[in-house]
């Protein structure tokens, strides 16, 4: 069911909008992305956009409570910044909080959607999951490395130059493609080639916020002034390109997951964030130029989907054929922090790979605490140790190292201890170098947990867990107690890249963790993919550090992230279209979730990062990708539009909002034959029971699977139920004679009511697995029970 207090609060917000008018209307404008019922045009206006122009004067002309003539604070003439009808109908537009009210009784206006401000979840990979190019046979080979496939990458722009974008050997760019290289600031129309053959940029939402851009640190074209977009693009699509490093960490060879699949790039995200307005004009260009799949490492806050511009294009995109992959967001190891849930959406969280980059701390006292850190300039002197210092006792901006907040005479020439948090983890050694301070130690909060990421730091510096920083900073309050007869000292040792790293995957702390804020009935994330420490391509005037001051250059960065787990997917996603054009998005989704594991490289069960205890479900969700077993799954779970919209009448969502997210009238008359929104065709299963005591409680879920494999394959099925719980399948074998022939089947939960204290609740996951001999289809089945406040 869709979460009732999230709909009371947009609900409570919207009417607030549009109801608070004063006499200073000119500063309240906000960006809306207005829907319209695209068949109701007079034949008058020769374009839908002449249509939307004259509605938008008739409004905007009239007089405001002071007795002036409302003028759009954009632009007179021209008040919408983007028309849309592909994905959506309609346009967007800044509006006072009276014109949105005018706005929205007109006719043939559906909704009006308040503006989000999104932001990016900022190669040793290919190898890791078992993409070998030397293979004969395999995904890679089978696919001709995704040739003549187009992966759209809704990012911050791409910098053309560099080697994984080279088209060396490709044919001529797909007959199919419709889209353009859009020539701007630095960016030609001939930087596009046969690798890249697409290239636009959507900024009118954002300077309709922030006015015009500065254009001495942005670039007004798809260039790439951040780094975020170069390195998401290269890791779905990156060509082959040797030797490759960063400051001499990770060398080896860099690829992308498809490395000949074509790129097309959306630039969305600009220095002051990603904005709806322009990520839907994306989407609506996307779809319209022909991708394949789209690729977006952006998330922003968790709203219902029929107010979500991300869900709402995503499902246009889909609705076309389209694989979209989104990231699971950065808010990890917290629960309910999963962003992009909806569920033709396919979300990806982050794992490790059998890789780091150990940089630790020694202390005076001898102790060696373990840390990582990508710092490449002079090190500090081996064998010495230097004074250190925790600038907590000065206030708490200075144990973050916030800009301004330490003072010189305590930290000149010592190793500083800065605590994680507000401030960027390069950036606080910024400060600490402009203060003086010869090297940082950066410790992990407890809501960080002992995950660690490496980083380009501009000076000798390590990042360490949460205990480790507990313990040095004792040290420190220890020694310091001793009269200077003992001071503190601690020293950083550098030992450069290791590989074959045990255990691997291990679910990365930072990566967001459900359930499922929006629907507890879908599971998210629906499987992670490599996502810390990820070597990619990076831009040429941007410092690896990505600190302002840093004018070091590298053609390759290493960084961290769900924004650099979703474009692994993207990438696979593309591979498997390449083998089975004919499978839809969901198709794709399911054999990457089904042929998912939960085991690492010791063959023990997955870890959380952050803890250093087993993950869950709610982690990692169906597991960690298998490229080259995703290939055959066996059986997929599909799922078509009349599906999701059943899901949505399920869902409570009404018959106005579900036109908003599928630009059709719905009708829920039918839904409830599929009884609950649980039972969507989905890979994966999950109920939530409310005790309210109850001493037993059940559930069903009705599926249907469609053979992929080989006729006449017969699937007998394994149940590994919740602990506690009893879980019934009907019927328990599979005959299947054909291949594309679709077959149903029932599971049952029965659980009892356990001891909860008020507002508690109890997590419990088994599987349901399919198997004929050959394949092993596996859908996890998580149960939450739950016992309400109130009771």
């Amino acid at each position: 069911m869709a979460n009732p207090p999230i709909f009371l609060f947009l609900t409570i917000f919207i009417a607030t909008l549009l109801c608070c008018c004063s006499s200073f209307e000119e500063e309240k404008r906000t960006t809306f992305i207005v829907q319209v019922n695209h068949n109701l045009k007079p034949s008058l206006f020769p374009t839908h956009t002449h249509w939307y122009q004259s509605t938008l004067s008739s409004l905007l002309s009239t007089k405001t409570t002071n007795g002036t003539t409302s003028k759009h604070a954009l632009n007179n003439n021209n008040p919408i910044l983007h028309t849309y009808d592909t994905v959506f109908h309609g346009f967007s537009t800044r509006l006072s909080p009276s014109e949105a009210k005018k706005l929205q009784t007109l006719p043939h206006v559906t909704a009006l959607i308040p503006e989000q401000v999104r932001h990016v979840h900022t190669t040793r990979s290919p190898h890791f999951l078992g993409l070998q190019t030397a293979a004969k046979t395999g995904l890679l080979r089978d696919t001709d490395f995704g040739s003549d496939l187009v992966i759209g990458v809704i990012d911050t722009g791409i910098w053309p130059e560099r080697q994984s974008f080279n088209d060396r050997d490709l044919g001529p760019v797909p007959a199919k493609w419709k889209g353009r290289c859009v020539a701007g600031k630095d960016f030609p129309a001939t930087s596009c080639n046969r690798k890249l053959i697409g290239a636009r940029f959507f900024s009118a939402g954002y300077e309709a916020t922030n006015g015009k851009m500065n254009e001495t640190s942005e670039y007004r074209s798809p260039r790439d002034s951040d780094g975020h977009g170069t390195h998401t693009a290269s890791i779905a699509a990156g060509r082959y390109v040797s030797p490759a490093s960063t400051l001499g960490y990770a060398a080896g060879v860099a690829a992308g997951m498809a490395p000949k699949a074509r790129l097309a790039v959306y630039k969305v995200c600009w220095t002051g964030g990603c904005y709806d307005s322009d990520i839907l004009a994306a989407f609506d260009a996307a779809v319209s130029d022909g991708v394949d799949v789209a690729s977006l490492s952006v998330g922003g806050v968790v709203v219902p989907y029929h107010l979500d511009v991300i869900a709402i294009g995503a499902y246009g995109a889909a609705s076309a054929g389209v694989f979209v992959s989104a990231s699971a967001g950065n808010g990890g190891p917290g629960g309910l922090t999963v962003t992009n849930v909806a569920p033709w959406v396919t979300t990806v969280g982050a794992g490790t790979i059998d890789r780091d980059f150990p940089a630790h701390v020694k202390l005076g006292n001898g102790r060696v605490i373990a840390g990582a850190s990508l710092y490449g300039g002079p090190g500090l002197v081996a064998g010495r140790m230097y004074p250190v210092v925790y600038a907590g006792s000065e206030g708490y901006s200075a144990s973050l190292c916030l800009e301004g907040s330490l003072d010189p005479k305590l930290v000149k020439g010592k190793i500083v201890v800065c605590d994680r948090g507000i401030s960027s983890r390069a950036a606080k050694g910024d400060v600490v170098k402009k203060s003086g301070g010869i090297g940082m130690i950066l410790a992990n909060g407890i809501f960080d947990g002992e995950g660690l990421v490496a980083d380009c730091h501009v000076l000798p510096a390590t990042a360490v867990g949460a205990i480790g920083g507990d313990e040095i900073r004792r040290y420190i309050a220890t020694a310091a107690k001793s009269n200077h007869t003992s001071p503190p000292t601690a020293t950083i040792m550098f030992k450069g890249t290791r590989l074959g790293v045990r255990p691997a995957p291990v679910v990365a702390s930072f990566s967001a963790r459900g359930p499922n804020p929006v629907s507890t009935e879908i599971l998210k994330p629906d499987v992670i993919a490599p996502g810390l420490n990820i070597l990619a391509a990076w831009p040429d005037r941007v410092g690896p550090s990505g600190v302002p001051s840093d004018k070091r250059k590298t053609e390759f960065n290493i960084l961290s992230g769900t924004s650099m787990a979703c474009p692994h997917v993207s990438g696979l996603a593309a591979l498997l279209k390449a083998v089975h054009p004919d499978w839809s998005p969901a198709a794709i989704r399911s054999a990457l979730m089904t042929t998912a594991y939960v085991v690492d490289n010791r063959g023990h069960a997955m870890l959380d990062e952050s803890t250093g205890n087993v993950s869950s479900v709610f982690d990692y969700g169906a597991g960690h990708v298998h490229p080259e077993k995703a290939i055959d799954p066996g059986l997929v779970y599909d799922i078509s539009d009349s599906d999701y919209v059943n899901f949505l009448c399920n869902s409570n969502y009404t018959t106005d909002t579900i036109q908003v997210i599928t630009r059709k009238k719905a009708d829920c008359s039918g839904a409830k034959k599929a009884g609950h929104a649980g039972n969507l065709n989905y890979p994966s299963m999950s109920a939530v029971f409310q005790q309210y005591g109850k001493k037993k409680m059940s559930t069903h879920f009705i599926r249907s699977v469609t053979n992929v494999g080989e006729a006449n394959s017969v699937y007998k099925v394994t149940i590994k139920p919740p602990v506690g719980m009893k879980v019934t399948v009907e019927p328990q074998t599979l005959s299947f004679r054909r291949v594309g022939q679709k077959l149903n089947f029932l599971v049952r939960v029965q659980a009892r009511a356990v001891k909860l204290s008020p507002g508690g609740s109890s997590i419990k996951s088994g599987s349901i697995v399919w198997s004929d001999g050959k394949h092993t289809v596996t859908s996890p089945l998580v149960v939450t029970m739950q016992q309400p406040l109130d009771y």
